[in-house]
């Protein structure tokens, strides 16, 4: 049945796939890092805040090709950082560890959850339709785990592709964790909530959730944010 599903998807997807945007993949080495925070929902600017300093600090590293930052939409207090970074050197790179070490000394006396992070290498990427973010834009990240040698990476590829031809779609990325081939964060970027909830009600996104879940051991987790501006 989970192979009859995914068939199925794929076959609901091809139209769209032989039309898709060219996907342009990162420099050979390149790490992407996704973290996640928490703080006291009185203390979100002060979270912000900390967040907002650390990027400053490791975006004037030579190594560093971009950092942005994420709150939950509708839950002060709770944060994403996405890093992505020209080599494994460049992210392992003392600058970036005194900025990491300053940032938790900050969000020591706000924070409920430790700062969780995870290295990513990149599934699929595309070039984002606009460049930088809009306070207006609707950020989805995704978190998708199966169970090894499943259908999941061309599921997965195949809603990019036909997710990008979207007209409300910015960005849509797919990343695979670097250790553990069977997990992936998907970030999704789009102009603003309709045209995320136009894209939930697409055929293409219909049937990628129909055959992925039964390839997957829990209900897929999905969260809005909003980006916070340099």
């Amino acid at each position: 049945m989970p192979f009859a599903r995914a068939l199925l998807a794929a076959l609901t997807l091809m139209p769209y796939i032989s039309q898709a945007q060219p996907t342009n993949s990162p420099a050979e080495g390149a790490v992407f890092a996704v973290g996640y925070v928490e703080t006291q929902a009185k203390q979100a600017d002060a979270g912000r805040a900390a967040l907002a300093q650390y990027r400053r600090a490791v975006q004037a590293e030579p190594g560093c090709l971009g950092v942005e930052l994420f709150a939950q939409t509708d839950r002060p207090g709770h944060f994403a950082v996405l890093e992505t970074w020209r080599d494994q050197a460049a992210f392992d790179g003392a600058a970036r560890g005194a900025a990491k070490r300053e940032l938790m000394a900050a969000l020591a006396p706000i924070r409920v959850s430790d700062y969780d992070e995870r290295p990513y290498k990149p599934l699929t990427l595309a070039a984002a339709k606009t460049a930088g973010a809009d306070a207006r834009n609707a950020v989805v990240v995704a978190h998708v785990d199966v169970a090894p040698n499943t259908q999941a990476p061309m599921l997965l590829q195949q809603l990019a592709e036909a997710s990008r031809q979207e007209a409300g779609n910015v960005r849509f990325d797919v990343l695979q964790h670097a250790m553990r081939g069977n997990h992936f964060t998907v970030v999704e970027q789009w102009r603003n909530q309709d045209a995320l909830d136009a894209h939930v009600a697409t055929a293409h996104a219909r049937a990628y959730r129909d055959a992925l879940q039964p390839l997957t051991g829990s209900p897929l987790d999905e969260r809005v944010y909003t980006p916070i501006p340099r």
